[in-house]
């Protein structure tokens, strides 16, 4: 495709180019295209910025000859074309081409058909699927930016989303066996007695996705005694936990030996004991952390080491038994 239409503009916009241009928009049409795959197309035929603005339906689009689409509004000295309540543009900053209104034109007519197309598809206001669009990385930016106008929120509003294991007072969707939460930027969430939550950092909130990736693995990493996690305290280990793969895991002799530790009769109290120590960095604190006495809570460390088979008792054992901790729970 790579240098057609200017190709067919040094043909004198004859009958022939013309029909290409137009079967190249029918066939995107009649094939079912969605929106981003019209707006790359164009982008793409034109070899120049392309963008569709239908800010009442909460679309204000942009794509370049790369293939990348983003929230953009229409630029200044951008040829337009108006179809019903859209506006449709194409931006040649070197000067038009003989063929930039034919490609226009048929760009505008095929959008507001597609337009038309993305909004009946959607869900209705209301509906919680609309959050589960929001956060989706599959769904393409046109859905998600109509999804989050349907939700009153703006694509370059700052949001963070937060994934917690019971559904909390407000607005809220059901994504598997999680809650996904929006939250603005800063926002607080109260969650139910003995959830865990995971919260991801603050984003524009068309690129959600990305705070709920960063979030489900904050999720991963909450347990009784730090029940919410918040990803942009987890600094580098976030990207360990994203990046660690599952034989990495099993691999690990320290995480076989928590394993051990949680089959013996009380195991999965003592793990907590050893996730309330990490925390706490203190017997006494993590003993009342986990509502055992001081000398029980210490006694039960020292088993611990002796299965793990190295000293918790100092930072550098400390260190060595958080990180198995965290593999264990990343598994």
């Amino acid at each position: 495709m790579k240098g057609l239409l200017l190709r067919l503009s040094g043909l004198d916009t004859d009958a022939e180019s013309a029909v290409r241009v137009i079967g190249f928009f029918d066939a995107l049409v009649t094939g079912k295209a969605d929106l981003n795959t019209l707006l790359r197309s164009t982008a793409a035929l034109a070899e120049c910025p392309v963008g569709i603005d239908a800010a009442g339906r909460g679309l204000v689009l942009r794509a370049d000859p790369s293939g990348a689409i983003d929230v953009a509004g229409r630029p200044p000295g951008a040829q337009t074309r108006a179809a019903g309540d859209a506006c449709f543009w194409v931006q040649r900053p070197a000067g038009g081409l003989a063929l930039d209104e034919m490609v226009l034109e048929r760009f505008a007519l095929a959008g507001s058909i597609l337009l038309d197309r993305t909004v009946d598809a959607l869900p209705a206001v209301g509906d919680p699927a609309l959050i589960e669009l929001v956060v989706s990385a599959s769904a393409g930016i046109a859905e998600r930016s109509r999804a989050l106008h349907l939700l009153g929120l703006a694509p370059s509003a700052p949001l963070q989303v937060a994934v917690t294991t019971h559904r909390p007072d407000g607005p809220s969707a059901q994504v598997g066996d999680q809650v996904v939460v929006l939250l603005p930027a800063g926002g607080m969430l109260e969650p139910a007695s003995g959830a865990r939550t995971g919260v991801g950092p603050a984003v524009p909130a068309i690129h959600a996705a990305d705070s709920w990736r960063a979030a489900r693995t904050a999720l991963r990493l909450a347990s009784p005694e730090d029940p919410i996690v918040h990803a942009d305290d987890l600094g580098g280990l976030l990207i360990l936990a994203e990046r660690l793969r599952a034989e990495d895991i099993e691999a690990s002799s320290d995480v076989l030996a928590l394993d051990r530790i949680a089959a013996e009769p009380g195991g999965d109290d003592l793990l907590a004991i050893l996730r309330a120590y990490c925390v706490t960095d203190s017997v006494r604190k993590a003993a009342a952390l986990v509502y055992r006495h001081h000398s029980t809570v210490a006694y039960r460390l020292e088993h611990a080491a002796s299965v793990l088979g190295f000293r918790i008792d100092n930072p550098n054992g400390r260190f060595r038994l958080s990180l198995a901790l965290v593999m264990r729970a990343l598994r």
